[in-house]
Formats: C-alpha cells, structure tokens, sequence
C-alpha cells in the first residue's frame, strides 16, 4: 500500500505543477487552433502553386523554348540588355499610341525608333524580322507578326490599339 500512495502523491504534485499550463491551454485554445489552421492554408496554398507551375512547365514545355536560343549571344560586348530593350519597346509603345497631341513628325519618329527596337529585340533573341526591307501597310503588317513573336518567346508589348492588352496563353 505504500507504493500505491507514493505514486498516488507523485500524480497529484505533477497534476498541481501542470495545472497552469492546463489553464493556459484552455484559455489561448482558440489563438492555437487560429494558428495550427493558418500555417495547414498555407502549406497547402504552397503546394497547390507548385503543383500549378509544374503543370505549366510540363504543358508549355518551358525548356522546348529556350533550346534554341544560343545563350553566348547574349554575353558579347556592345550588346544592350534585353530587358534594356524591352523597357525601350514599353515606353515607345505606349508613345506611339498616344498620338492624339503630338506632330506628325513625332509620331513618325517614335514609331521608328520603335522598330529599331522591335529589329534589337529579334536580333538578341535571334527571330525573323523584315521591318527595314518594307514600308506602308506593308511594314504595320510585318511589326504585328514581330510583336507576336516577341510575345510568344516571353516579351510582353503594348499591343496596337489603346486599351487592349495581349493575354498569356
């Protein structure tokens, strides 16, 4: 019997030293459960993101498109930074497209200066581009298709008429 009330008297000394904590518990229950819900959402708000980007990777098939691409190019001396360029094709465009208080003279300005950035732009990313052989409608024809190109390997642009945004695939 001895044995049972030494155990008995050990129990009640780690009950009482444990009761605060107990208390504690009780009372901070919804702060802990507020929390233990908030790290699950995101944990799985994360994995949900990989699993989406990898789904993308596998469907557009990410490394397909830069295979091509010979990447010594892009170290040469004397060569702009594409994102230098592609910063230069956002302000001229969105310049090109606010034609409504400027000359004439102006406007033909920006829009070459915009082609000579759209001819940098395909000749960093190495595209087919035939924006200096052609003039007219011709020329407007021709800096869609380079437009569209440049898009479709990454280099988002203002798109030709104000208001209208190109949309990823």
């Amino acid at each position: 019997m001895g044995v049972g009330r030494g155990l008995l008297l050990a129990m009640a000394i780690v009950a009482v030293c444990c009761l605060p904590a107990l208390f504690a518990l009780i009372f901070c229950a919804d702060e802990i459960l507020d929390r233990v819900a908030c790290w699950w959402a995101e944990w799985r708000e994360q994995r949900r993101e990989g699993r989406t980007i990898a789904r993308l990777d596998r469907a557009v098939e990410a490394d397909a498109l830069t295979r091509d691409i010979d990447l010594t190019e892009f170290d040469r001396d004397g060569r702009r930074p594409l994102e230098q360029i592609a910063v230069d094709l956002r302000r001229l465009g969105g310049h090109r497209l606010a034609v409504a208080d400027r000359s004439v003279v102006w406007h033909g300005a920006v829009i070459d200066a915009y082609d000579e950035r759209l001819r940098a732009a395909c000749r960093a990313l190495d595209l087919p581009e035939h924006l200096a052989e052609l003039d007219g409608v011709d020329r407007e024809i021709e800096r869609v298709r380079v437009e569209g190109l440049l898009h479709a390997a990454g280099l988002t642009l203002p798109a030709a008429r104000a208001g209208h945004h190109q949309r990823h695939r």
